[in-house]
C-alpha cells in the first residue's frame, strides 16, 4: 500500500493502491512524485528492517527479557579461540594502536556472554535479550536480535521458553510459514559414545556430523596430510603412551613459544596427533557398527516419531540411550505445552552446525521458500561455553538469534 500526502492541501487526501496492478506502480509513482514539489510519498505495505527489529526486541522485553547491547568493538582473540583461525577472514579487524587486536562485533552470544559473567547476575539466571548491528567480511552490515538464558538448571524448559518465544517474535514481525527443524549434539556424541567407537573414529564422526559431511565420506575418510614435519609427528606419538604424547608436544610448544593453538590446549592437540596416528594404522569400524551408525543417523521425521524410532534403535543397538531420550521428550512436552505444534516440525540426526561451542539443543526456522543455507532465526544449548569464557564451572545456557533481513525470506 502507498499513500501520498498533497502537503500543500489544507486537509491533505491520501490515497492507496491496493490492487496487484496498483502495487505495480509504485516505482513510476516515486519518479513522478520527484519531479512535483509538495509531493511526499511514503511507503507503508511493509514494516521496515528497523521497525522489524523494534518488533522484535520488544516481544523479547514483554517475554521477561532484559535488554543489553556489547560494545561494538570487541577483542578478536576470543571469537577466534572458539571459531576457529579460519573466522578470521570474516572479521574486521581493528589496531587499537597497542598489542590488543580488537575487531567489529561479527555475532551476540559472545559478547553477551561476557557482560553475563562481568555482572552481578553472574552465575544466577538471567534471561537477556539484544538487538543492532553486527558486521562479517562479505556480508557487511547486518541486523540482528537475540536472546540468552542463563543459569537455569530446568534445561528443556528453558531450551522450550527460547525456542517459542524467538518463534513468536519472528511472526510478530511479518514472518509466516516458518519451517522449523531440530537436532541434538548432545544426543548424537551420547549415540556414539555408547556404541564404544575407538576415540579416534568418534572425533571424526563428530566432526562429519556437524559439518554436514555425507557418511560414506567419513567412512571413506583418512587423516590429512600434514607434511614431513606431521608425519614424523604422528610416527614420534604412535609409539608412547598419551601421557607422554601430551609431555612431548607442550615440550615442542614451549620451545616454540605457544601456549595454544586455535583454542586447544597441548593437551588437545596431543589427542587430535594421537587420533590421526590411530587412523593411519588403520584402525576402523566393523560393519554391525557402521550399519547402526547409518540407520542412526537416516532419522529424520517429527519429534514424537524420532524419539520413537531413537528408542527401538537403541534397544536393538544395546545402547544405553535413557536418559537422554527422556530429556529429549521432556522438552518436546514443554514446547508443546506452549502451543507449538510438534507435528509442523522435523526432527534431524543429521541437523549440521558450524558452531562449536553447541552441546545439546539446537534448532532453526526459514521462511517458507528461503534457501537451506538461509534460515531467518536459529540457536541451540551451549553449556560449556561460559567455562571457556572465564567461568569457574559450567553454566546452563542456550540462546537464538534473528536475522532480521531473512523474515521475510527474501534475503538468499
Amino acid at each position: 500500500m502507498v499513500r501520498r500526502i498533497n502537503e500543500g492541501r489544507k486537509n491533505p487526501l491520501p490515497f492507496t493502491l491496493s490492487t496487484e496492478s496498483g502495487c505495480a506502480m509504485v516505482s513510476r509513482l516515486l519518479k513522478r512524485a520527484r519531479k512535483r514539489k509538495g509531493i511526499l510519498v511514503t511507503r507503508t505495505d511493509r514494516p521496515t528492517e528497523q521497525e522489524r527489529l523494534e518488533t522484535v526486541l520488544a516481544h523479547f522485553v514483554d517475554a521477561g527479557f532484559a535488554r543489553r547491547e556489547p560494545a561494538l568493538l570487541q577483542p578478536a582473540g576470543v571469537f577466534l579461540d572458539r571459531l576457529g583461525e579460519d573466522f578470521r577472514g570474516r572479521l574486521y579487524l581493528v589496531n587499537d594502536g597497542g598489542d590488543a587486536e580488537l575487531c567489529l562485533r561479527p555475532e551476540y552470544t559472545i559478547p553477551v556472554s561476557l557482560d553475563y559473567l562481568a555482572s552481578p547476575e553472574a552465575g544466577k539466571p538471567a534471561a537477556l535479550a539484544y538487538g543492532g548491528a553486527i558486521f562479517r567480511v562479505g556480508d557487511g552490515q547486518l541486523a540482528q536480535a537475540g536472546l540468552e538464558s542463563f543459569g537455569r538448571e530446568d534445561r528443556e524448559a528453558a531450551d522450550a521458553e527460547i525456542l517459542g518465544v524467538a518463534l513468536d517474535a519472528a511472526r510478530a514481525s511479518g514472518a509466516a510459514r516458518l519451517k522449523v527443524r531440530l537436532g541434538d549434539a548432545g544426543l548424537v556424541k551420547t549415540f556414539l559414545e555408547r556404541l564404544g567407537l575407538p576415540p579416534a573414529w568418534r572425533r571424526r564422526f563428530e566432526i562429519g556430523f556437524a559439518r554436514g559431511t555425507p557418511l560414506a565420506k567419513v567412512f571413506a575418510s583418512r587423516p590429512r596430510g600434514n607434511g614431513e614435519t606431521g608425519a614424523g609427528m604422528l610416527a614420534a606419538l604412535s609409539n608412547v603412551d598419551a601421557a607422554g604424547a601430551k609431555k612431548l608436544v607442550e615440550d615442542m610448544l614451549s620451545i616454540a613459544g605457544i601456549s595454544t593453538v586455535g583454542g586447544r590446549s597441548a593437551g588437545e592437540i596431543a589427542e587430535r596427533f594421537l587420533e590421526q596416528a590411530s587412523l593411519a594404522d588403520g584402525a576402523g569400524v566393523g560393519l554391525e557398527k557402521r550399519a547402526l551408525i547409518e540407520a542412526f543417523f537416516d532419522i529424520e521425521a517429527a519429534p514424537d516419531a524420532a524419539s520413537a524410532a531413537l528408542r527401538k534403535l537403541a534397544k536393538y543397538a544395546g545402547a544405553d540411550l535413557a536418559f537422554a531420550l527422556d530429556s529429549f521428550d521432556t522438552r518436546s512436552s514443554f514446547i508443546a505445552a506452549r502451543g507449538l505444534n510438534l507435528e509442523d516440525m522435523v526432527f534431524s540426526t543429521r541437523f549440521p552446525h558450524s558452531i562449536d561451542y553447541y552441546s545439546g539443543f539446537m534448532f532453526e526456522a526459514r521462511v517458507a521458500g528461503a534457501p537451506d543455507n538461509a534460515p531467518a532465526l536459529g540457536g541451540g544449548r551451549y553449556d560449556s561455553l561460559l567455562k571457556t569464557l572465564g567461568a569457574s564451572a559450567d553454566i546452563p545456557a542456550v540462546g537464538a538469534a534473528i536475522s532480521i533481513d531473512r523474515l521475510t525470506g527474501e534475503a538468499a
